[in-house]
């Protein structure tokens, strides 16, 4: 096997690509309904508006990555295991597939989705 020299060079990932994998991560855990906006106010949500349509909110400081995610949960739910599976998943994936630290993964649950009950017709 031939040793090739190491390149100057640095690879630089977009952060749209963080997001993805964040969001599809959470919508893999079963009992994840959908992502919710993010609550945002003022030049902050006009500066991060992919971000809040996503419910995805990502901060890099020191090489590190601080993951905010915003969920919408189906109904009958552990909402604790739930959530701490988001976590464990989404710092695994940006740690395998980017090779970042992470900081931290907040997980904010927004909403519960119950099914919709149909009314009988009355006779």
């Amino acid at each position: 096997m031939p040793d090739y020299p190491a390149t100057p060079g640095k690879t630089t990932v977009a952060i749209d690509v963080l997001l993805t994998i964040a969001r599809l991560t959470t919508l893999s855990v079963p009992g994840v309904s959908r992502m919710s906006r993010i609550p945002t106010s003022g030049v902050r949500g006009i500066l991060k508006r992919r971000q809040i349509e996503d419910g995805v909110s990502i901060d890099i400081k020191d090489d590190s990555v601080y993951v905010d995610i915003y969920i919408i949960l189906h109904n009958e739910v552990n909402i604790r295991d739930i959530c701490r599976n988001i976590q464990i998943g989404v710092a695994r994936a940006i740690s395998d597939m980017i090779g970042m630290q992470v900081g931290h993964v907040n997980i904010h649950v927004e909403d519960i989705d119950y099914p919709m009950e149909i009314e009988p017709d009355p006779v």
